[in-house]
């Protein structure tokens, strides 16, 4: 599998999570991108974002409060 993709979108808002997330799948037909957001709203774009591009979406809850959204395909 190739190098994991990490993209910073803590401090953010909404719709630019969602706009980097998608710069970052734009091309990708497999892999592993994680992204770093710090609301509950961030999260939900991105996470229903990527999961109607048909990425499987795991999130972890961050020790700051925010969020760490795993993408794999």
């Amino acid at each position: 599998m190739s190098d994991v993709i990490t993209v910073n979108a803590s401090g953010l808002s909404c719709p630019q999570p969602v706009m980097l997330t998608k710069k970052a799948l734009a091309g990708l037909t497999s892999g592993r991108v994680e992204v770093l957001v710090d609301t509950a709203t961030s999260r939900n774009n991105v996470s229903r974002f990527a999961g109607n591009k048909g990425w499987n979406v795991d999130v972890e809850e961050l020790d700051n409060g925010g969020y760490r959204l795993i993408l794999e395909k």
